[in-house]
């Protein structure tokens, strides 16, 4: 596990290093910003409609919003702190976990009680595999293999995705969409073990829209709940609070 931990932490985490398919490739979407609101809010901007049945869905780093808001997301699941979540509790943290089912492992529990105080339960692959460049199949197997064990286990389909090490092409576009994903969620900032962030481009320092990813990391100087707390620190020192990215993905259709 340790050495799966760092793997991932060396994959999902640091400076942003996700990659869209360049126009040459075929993606359907580059990563970047999405306009949306959160559902029932009439004065953000307004949503895009909700996809039909074959569009490719959106792939997205940050939401641009007017709202004084960040999103906190976390990855894998190797990482099961029991304090954190007393802290989702006691803050109502609106947080997105996207899971891999290989690295939860026999801890889907610890998963189950975060939704029970708030959190979201995402996508994250069946086994972490890099998916650009894999054939249609393996990368249809790979994220409807996940979308069907997180549905039996919590009954709840997701409609989020972030591809492993934030790669993908227009195959895994396609894939997605046939496996029920609404948007592929990346992101702008990411939060190391020592509670320290990091920004891939833009400003650096913490802004309304951004969406931070909290990598499963091996062997942190911190744990997650003490980072966690560092960055509500530095959230609430800029005037951000914590939202629900589920919320404002609300052209996505995606549960809450």
């Amino acid at each position: 596990m340790a050495a799966l931990a760092l793997l991932l932490a060396a994959g999902c985490a640091g400076p942003v290093q996700h990659r869209a398919a360049t126009a040459g490739d075929g993606a359907g979407q580059p990563a970047g910003e999405t306009a949306t609101r959160p559902a029932g809010d009439s004065t953000a901007p307004a949503a895009a409609a909700r996809p039909s049945a074959t569009a490719l869905p959106p792939a997205v780093d940050r939401v641009r919003t007017t709202d004084k808001v960040v999103f906190l997301t976390y990855d894998d699941g190797a990482e099961r702190d029991p304090r954190l979540i007393g802290l989702v509790r006691e803050r109502r943290l609106p947080v997105s976990f996207f899971l891999t089912d290989s690295v939860v492992g026999p801890g889907y529990a610890h998963f189950a009680r975060l939704r029970a105080v708030g959190a979201g339960l995402q996508n994250h692959t069946l086994d972490h595999t890099a998916l650009r460049g894999l054939p249609y199949a393996g990368q249809r197997a790979q994220i409807c293999g996940q979308q069907r064990k997180l549905t039996s286990r919590f009954g709840v389909r997701p409609r989020l995705f972030r591809p492993p090490y934030g790669t993908y092409d227009a195959t895994t576009l396609r894939a997605a969409a046939d496996c029920g994903i609404t948007a592929l969620v990346l992101w702008r900032v990411s939060l190391d073990g020592d509670g320290v962030l990091t920004y891939a481009q833009g400003a650096k320092q913490l802004m309304p829209g951004d969406i931070v990813s909290v990598p499963s990391v091996d062997l942190p100087s911190l744990t997650l709940a003490e980072r966690t707390r560092r960055l509500l620190k530095e959230a609430d020192r800029r005037g951000l609070r914590v939202a629900r990215l589920e919320d404002y993905l609300a052209g996505t259709g995606a549960e809450p």
